[in-house]
């Protein structure tokens, strides 16, 4: 399989001076903050969220260098993904996350809280100073979104009733907000017009969800060691997604499972024989598939460029993470 670091090889140098900025923004006055920043930025994470704006950026204008207003607009997308996972693994009480300790598990909870909240604020102080009230609007309703996406999948645990309109807005609100709206404020600081920057919008709203699907997917067919967490945490949570909501309507038993909120010895196990046994893995990859598609056609009014064909080749490993 393709690394990411190959993936993002016109921009590498970007993000690892990137990942060294945001150990400095965040843990720069605060002792605690800085190992919990070197924790958070140094642990090797894909920042797949950044290396999309600055690819973006430079595919957008291929004969200029990224600006300075484009390099911190790919920080702050960085700050408010980090922020949200590190306040999501303390909802969650997750202990890991892709094979390393979340901040909760090895600082404890109030550290983690005011890291998260500090990181909201710090991407909050950087985006004003961006001095464009479009992209303001654009990100700041993507903090909204996150806390919106939290909500719903909080208030829909165990919902067998679940429609897929639903669980695609909740992951909308969830994965694809951030990674659409940063790529419309790519468009809205290129000055690209108003249609590409819907077409850059539209990129980044259907990579996000097919990278959600795919995540979901992995959830039952990947190994606890690659998931960095058990196999099944999502379902046996009661968070129902693509695979599990396509079984459902294949599979009726299963609905007596999920209502019962999996209570019997044996039902947790039966359900995911259930789910496999079904077309709901295979549903849910066609699902994937159709919003990468859809994705990679929004780039086609961008010039031939290097970092135009790694923003398709991000495309196509949204998908070969499966393989």
């Amino acid at each position: 399989m393709t690394s990411t670091t190959s993936l993002f090889s016109p921009v590498e140098a970007d993000l690892c001076l990137l990942a060294e900025n945001l150990k400095e923004l965040v843990g720069a006055r605060h002792h605690m903050l800085r190992i919990a920043a070197e924790h958070l930025f140094g642990a090797g994470g894909k920042r797949i969220r950044p290396a999309i704006v600055l690819l973006l950026s430079r595919a957008a204008s291929p004969e200029r260098q990224i600006s300075d207003k484009h390099f911190r607009l790919a920080e702050i997308a960085e700050m408010i993904h980090t922020a949200s996972l590190v306040h999501d693994d303390v909802v969650d009480e997750s202990a890991m996350r892709r094979g390393v300790p979340t901040v909760h598990s090895s600082f404890g909870n109030r550290i983690a809280i005011l890291a998260g909240d500090f990181l909201f604020a710090q991407s909050s102080w950087h985006l004003a100073n961006l001095d464009n009230l479009t992209v303001v609007k654009l990100l700041s309703r993507v903090i909204m979104d996150l806390a919106e996406g939290e909500i719903q999948q909080g208030t829909t645990r165990f919902n067998a009733d679940l429609a897929i309109e639903a669980y695609l807005q909740k992951s909308y609100y969830k994965t694809a907000s951030l990674i659409a709206n940063s790529c419309k404020s790519v468009g809205v600081l290129s000055g690209v017009g108003e249609a590409l920057t819907e077409k850059f919008y539209g990129y980044g709203r259907d990579l996000g969800l097919a990278f959600q699907i795919v995540d979901d997917i992995l959830d039952f067919t990947g190994s606890a060691d690659v998931l960095g967490k058990p196999a099944g945490s999502d379902l046996k949570s009661g968070h129902l997604t693509a695979p599990a909501l396509y079984a459902l309507k294949e599979v009726p038993y299963l609905r007596t499972l999920v209502e019962r909120e999996f209570a019997q010895p044996g039902d947790f196990e039966e359900a995911i024989s259930l789910i496999h046994s079904s077309r709901g893995i295979e549903r849910a990859r066609s699902l994937a598939a159709q919003h990468v598609r859809q994705a990679v056609s929004y780039l086609s009014e961008l010039p031939a460029s290097e970092s135009k064909q790694a923003l398709e080749d991000i495309s196509d490993y949204v998908l070969r993470r499966l393989n």
